[in-house]
């Protein structure tokens, strides 16, 4: 585990990043962390006292990274731009958790299972993270229809996507 004090800052225009509240990682500190991985990684941890896992670290291309600090995490600091913050952080390789949602309607589409388990981990997970981020039940539940459909269609993640925004058109 590496430890370090970060200020969090917030970016101004920076493309996508635009409003992005974040803390820098250095590259010394993020070689002691993973040592020669210059590619987004996760990691676990702590910001002052708030808890984390799950949250990558993404490149600035010079060899250090950022961590954005996403609004619940800075309700749990309590902390917004300009704050000095603790920060203790070691890789995490805990596997991402799937979501049990689309997983117990995957048990009713025989065809819609077979397609995802033949999936790599990696796709799974893009499924999962995009059904458990939506913020209401009639999202998640739209969500979860449209990929068991696009599955059993044979459709990878972004054709499913697609083909759905193509018919509200």
């Amino acid at each position: 585990m590496v430890s370090f004090r970060a200020l969090l800052e917030k970016f101004d225009k920076k493309g996508e990043k635009t409003g992005w509240t974040y803390f820098e990682i250095s590259e010394e500190m993020a070689h002691q962390l993973n040592p020669n991985v210059r590619t987004s990684f996760r990691v676990k941890g702590k910001l002052d006292e708030y808890a984390i896992k799950l949250v990558a670290l993404l490149p600035m291309g010079d060899g250090g990274f950022i961590m954005p600090v996403n609004a619940e995490m800075r309700r749990g600091l309590r902390k917004k731009e300009g704050a000095m913050i603790n920060v203790a952080l070691e890789v995490d390789v805990d596997p991402l958790p799937q979501s049990i949602d689309l997983l117990e309607c995957l048990e009713d589409e025989p065809q819609a299972l077979a397609f995802f388990n033949k999936l790599p981990v990696s796709h799974q997970n893009y499924y999962s993270k995009w059904i458990e981020s939506a913020k209401t039940i009639e999202t998640k539940t739209k969500r979860i229809s449209m990929m068991i459909k696009g599955m059993s269609m044979g459709l990878n993640f972004g054709e499913t996507i697609r083909y759905f925004r193509d018919l509200e058109k």
